[in-house]
């Protein structure tokens, strides 16, 4: 999920009322009986224009990525200043993205903010929509994105709480409908989960993982949809035990945040929790680390049910990250995250994926 995660305090405002998306997502590939046959769009690597629906810390974070990949990109938000807002999200993140490495021709004057939808999407070879979480409006906006998008050109949403299976009903060709999860900021965080709906067709999903790896993103395709996809059920879980410890408590936030930075962090930033519990296991691995430490399982350690958000436990976390903060601005966070993201991409060998030149 995308609640946890740090985020810029400008939500998309393709819904003035409503916050960048939050909580839990699913969605998956399923059979295209359901849908009418597409024409084939371009080959991934062939794709020069991207179009983003939706300005927000998501897709504004989608834009930068885009430009930073060398493709053109048009862009479109609702509010009277979101190009505005968009340039200067770009322009921020442009320093980070100099840091990992630009693609040949890439430029923040490849983009192109228009006055409506339909603009946005004429020419696009692929579109990426970042709406607000509310059901219906992304069943209208895919519905029109679907209707003025040139035919065979995949659209992915970046919903974090919905299948696709419930956003694609209104669509007049929901074949070409799919799911691309990124994590915030999108231009920093490589990991984007693809999958379909029950009328997607596996082709569009197939060229969907294709072309986000050829822009440069670690891809997971999902088999099907499961709440939540897999990071965010992980990730909802560590939250959910965090805000029972602070409910009861028996961590603060910084010893929370600290917990995880100066230990496991640094672990599953290389190979992750599996790997790394394997490891625990010695010689034996796995086995030995399941025969030892299995017992452990019934213990209480952890208390999945989320607590209840009331007002004491709110203040407290918003409380505890304010002191934690020690007076540092968001933009110094932000900049503090990102260095240190890239330091990990490039201690770890993984700032040359992607065969995105353009």
């Amino acid at each position: 999920m995308n609640t946890p995660e740090p985020t810029s305090p400008e939500p998309s405002t393709l819904d003035p009322a409503s916050p960048e998306p939050t909580s839990l997502d699913p969605a998956s590939p399923g059979p295209a009986s359901l849908a009418p046959a597409s024409p084939e769009p371009v080959a991934p690597e062939n794709v020069r224009r991207v179009a983003c629906v939706g300005a927000g810390v998501i897709g504004g974070g989608w834009v930068a990525h885009f430009l930073a990949r060398g493709y053109d990109v048009t862009a479109w938000d609702p509010a009277p200043d979101a190009g505005r807002k968009l340039r200067r999200l770009v322009d921020a993140a442009w320093p980070t993205l100099t840091s990992l490495g630009l693609a040949e021709g890439a430029s923040t004057d490849r983009l192109t903010v228009t006055d409506t939808l339909e603009q946005a999407v004429v020419d696009a070879e692929f579109v990426q929509e970042s709406a607000p979480e509310k059901l219906d409006l992304k069943r209208d906006l895919l519905a029109r994105l679907d209707a003025a998008t040139p035919p065979g050109v995949v659209i992915a949403s970046s919903t974090s709480g919905y299948p696709m299976t419930d956003m694609q009903t209104t669509a007049a060709d929901p074949s070409r409908l799919v799911v691309g999860h990124p994590f915030n900021p999108p231009y920093l965080i490589p990991l984007v989960e693809v999958v379909g709906g029950e009328r997607t067709d596996a082709a569009a999903v197939a060229w969907a993982s294709r072309f986000y790896e050829f822009a440069g993103k670690s891809v997971i395709t999902m088999d099907g949809e499961v709440p939540g996809f897999i990071a965010n059920r992980l990730q909802e879980a560590l939250w959910r035990e965090a805000l029972h410890m602070v409910a009861s408590g028996e961590a603060t936030v910084r010893d929370i945040d600290r917990s995880i930075t100066e230990g496991p962090g640094l672990r599953w930033a290389v190979m992750g929790p599996m790997l790394t519990f394997a490891l625990a296991g010695g010689e034996g691995g796995m086995a030995h680390m399941l025969d030892h430490f299995g017992p452990s399982l019934k213990s209480p350690w952890t208390r999945l049910e989320a607590p209840e958000l009331d007002k004491a436990l709110y203040d407290a976390v918003v409380a505890g990250c304010d002191e934690a903060a020690d007076g540092r601005s968001l933009a110094d966070l932000v900049a503090e995250r990102d260095r240190g993201v890239v330091d990990v991409l490039r201690a770890t060998g993984r700032l040359d994926r992607g065969e995105g030149s353009r």
